[in-house]
């Protein structure tokens, strides 16, 4: 079999089990001619166990219209907001903490990012979690 031809990689973050033809998927996908109803049904389907998260996809569409989509980890920002139980970061990191997690909870996530992260081992997710979380005036807190 000839390999396809790529035509495009699009990039999106949906909420997991939750994808609509509306914008976002909609404008992201319809310039480039796939049947979008087609992508919504197999994402809402890859994703239904993970329904309350958002999950970026990234799309390649081939020259055919064709198109294959993997699913990546949760955003960095949305875990951290979810350990620390909270709705947004602060608006001055430098001066207000929003709040705090702890090391267990930057190992856990860590852990959830690991083949999405650009990290050697363990230690270098958890140091990439820990500075997203302070740079969103989130404290990290020695177990």
């Amino acid at each position: 079999m000839a390999k396809k031809k790529v035509a495009a990689i699009v990039k999106i973050q949906i909420a997991a089990g939750a994808a609509t033809a509306a914008p976002p998927v909609g404008t992201a996908l319809g310039p480039h001619g796939i049947n979008i109803m087609d992508f919504v049904k197999q994402y809402n389907a890859a994703t239904e166990a993970q329904r309350g998260m958002v999950i970026p996809a990234e799309i390649t569409i081939y020259e055919d219209r064709s198109f294959t989509f993997v699913t990546k980890t949760p955003p960095t920002p949305k875990l951290i907001l979810q350990a620390a139980g909270l709705d947004k970061g602060s608006n001055n990191p430098r001066k207000e903490k929003a709040g705090s997690i702890t090391m267990t909870q930057v190992r856990e996530i860590a852990t959830t990012k690991m083949p999405d992260v650009n990290a050697i081992d363990i230690d270098g997710a958890m140091a990439q979690v820990a500075g997203t979380a302070r740079s969103m005036g989130i404290d990290v807190l020695a177990d």
